[in-house]
């Protein structure tokens, strides 16, 4: 009887011991984990680190932002080239003076050559002065006549007439009568030349906001004559020289800028070299031998006589027809 009890009294106990471990483990809990940090909010007016992953995010609510899809900011919000360059941004006094600016719609296309040359005389009157001599200038009125084989090359002649024209400075006069010292001189009848002429460029302009010119620049060389003489400057009682024909090259440039397809202004520069017969500047001691023509002359040096001339062309015909290729 009394081992029965003690059965009893152990299966009990072990019981009570079961029930004890279970209700001990289902009360404990597993540790929490700390938690993620949180990244401060930033200051008003600071920056945002877009690449941030803390960054927080606005919800997508399916809605455009203000002031719609072109991304202008709302009122009271700055954005665009406003914000990168204040200074840079328009006013509303910019956009109405721009408003009520006076607009040129003309438009002006690229066209054939203006003026053709081919086949054409050009008629060229002008004047002419001397650029390099101080002591006597050499002006005259010429007149050039070309034809235009092709439309850059040219033939022709031009002659320029001297004359009246010529002009003893006055510097010369008293020095002489002061320092009883001439400097030999001479003086142009007439210069006559064959030319060749060659265009090497060709374009156009815009003058005055408005008008568009036309221009073209050539360069021309020839040979012909000059008819000249020395001036008695040394010894004017006694001599007195008669003109003679001076063997002469020249070369120059210019440029032509036209008005219409037959008429424009021509500019040139030319230098006519040619060898010069200069005054004897001493004085034989006799009577006759002053007298004597073969006693008046003197140097001859090689001359250049560089003249600008300033003038007209005129083209004829004055008007012609393209015709384009097949």
């Amino acid at each position: 009887m009394k081992l029965g009890r003690c059965w009893l009294s152990l299966a009990a106990a072990l019981l009570l011991l079961s029930t004890a471990g279970v209700a001990s483990a289902q009360g404990k809990k597993p540790p929490a984990k700390p938690p993620a940090p949180t990244a401060p909010a930033p200051a008003p007016g600071g920056d945002i680190e877009i690449d941030d992953p803390n960054q927080p995010k606005a919800p997508d609510t399916g809605t455009p932002p203000p002031g719609g899809d072109s991304g202008t900011p709302p009122a009271g919000q700055s954005g665009g080239i406003c914000e990168i360059d204040p200074s840079a941004c328009p006013k509303q006094s910019d956009i109405k003076a721009l408003a009520n600016k006076n607009v040129r719609a003309d438009v002006y296309a690229v066209q054939q050559i203006y003026a053709l040359r081919r086949g054409r005389f050009e008629l060229m009157p002008y004047w002419s002065f001397s650029l390099n001599d101080q002591f006597v200038t050499h002006p005259g009125l010429g007149l050039g006549v070309n034809y235009y084989l092709t439309n850059v090359l040219a033939i022709g002649v031009n002659g320029t007439f001297h004359q009246p024209f010529n002009g003893d400075s006055k510097f010369n006069f008293e020095n002489r009568r002061a320092t009883r010292i001439a400097v030999p001189l001479n003086e142009y009848q007439m210069a006559a030349t064959a030319n060749f002429t060659y265009v090497p460029m060709y374009g156009k302009f815009s003058g005055f906001n408005k008008f568009i010119f036309h221009y073209d620049g050539y360069i021309v060389g020839g040979v012909g004559a000059l008819r000249t003489r020395p001036i008695a400057v040394i010894d004017p009682d006694n001599r007195k020289f008669d003109y003679d024909f001076r063997l002469a090259f020249s070369v120059g440039f210019g440029l032509r800028i036209f008005f219409n397809r037959w008429f424009a202004v021509t500019g040139e520069i030319r230098d006519y070299i040619y060898i010069e017969q200069l005054e004897r500047t001493t004085v034989d001691a006799t009577q006759a031998a002053q007298r004597d023509p073969k006693n008046w002359f003197g140097e001859k040096p090689l001359t250049n006589n560089v003249q600008a001339q300033i003038g007209v062309s005129i083209f004829l015909p004055f008007s012609w027809e393209y015709r384009l290729p097949k």
